[in-house]
């Protein structure tokens, strides 16, 4: 069995479109950046903050992470961890072979979640991963924001979708969470290092522009996703709303 050396990067962008300054809103007296940070070091020793903006380098330097400063170019948040990989290993010397893509709006993101990501490599032959979960009858299973992913035998993804995929012949939606196993997809993703560089230079596909997810594109390509089953999905937070409903969350948060 092979053993990896992890890097958890964080890519955090000061301008959202829906929630600028999100990385920096306050939940519990803690900066969200600093709670996914402090979420993640408590399974990974490496960890830095991927990100375009000074405000937020800053924020993690006072809190006493590491921080990389990024282009503002980059389209996707993979594309900000291969940049950000690529100069720490420059800068610092440090080394690693598989690259923990945490996004930066999920201050409750659970240790327990990295370490099932990392046990997606134990085999020695995968090139990226990432989690999944059970949809639950009374879940909305239509809902295009949550991605939805079907996979083979051996637990890799076949595809992703925004609609609810597979089609259930012959009964009506709303039975359909009750006549087959659909999954929603888990927005954590790991890569080694060849399979992040590779497929960071491969140019937009047409399944990744008619979903708009980015994984179809890898897919697409050939490269083989690996998934793992969790029954945890951490509060995402992508609104001011959201960040209201995370913050009434830390109560009963451990």
């Amino acid at each position: 069995m092979r053993q990896y050396q992890f890097a958890g990067i964080i890519p955090a962008r000061y301008a959202s479109k829906r929630f600028p300054g999100k990385p920096l809103a306050l939940i519990g007296g803690r900066t969200m950046v600093r709670r996914v940070y402090e979420q993640i070091s408590r399974s990974v020793d490496l960890v830095y903050v991927a990100t375009d903006d000074t405000r937020i380098f800053d924020e993690v330097r006072r809190f006493g992470g590491n921080a990389v400063m990024t282009s503002a170019e980059h389209q996707s948040g993979t594309d900000r961890c291969a940049e950000a990989a690529e100069k720490i290993t420059r800068e610092t010397g440090e080394k690693f072979d598989v690259v923990i893509n945490i996004q930066g709006d999920e201050p409750f993101i659970m240790p327990g979640q990295i370490e099932l990501l990392k046990s997606c490599f134990a085999s020695g032959d995968t090139g990226i991963a990432t989690l999944i979960r059970k949809c639950r009858p009374e879940e909305d299973l239509f809902n295009p924001n949550q991605p939805k992913v079907i996979i083979d035998s051996e637990g890799n993804a076949i595809y992703f979708s925004r609609t609810a995929i597979p089609y259930i012949r012959d009964h009506e939606p709303g039975q359909w969470s009750y006549m087959h196993v659909f999954y929603k997809h888990v927005g954590l993703y790991a890569y080694t290092l060849d399979a992040l560089k590779s497929i960071t230079g491969l140019p937009v596909s047409k399944l990744e522009k008619a979903e708009s997810l980015e994984q179809n594109r890898w897919l697409e390509n050939g490269f083989r996703i690996r998934t793992a089953l969790t029954d945890f999905e951490s509060i995402g937070v992508d609104t001011p709303e959201d960040l209201k409903r995370a913050i009434s969350h830390l109560e009963h948060f451990k």
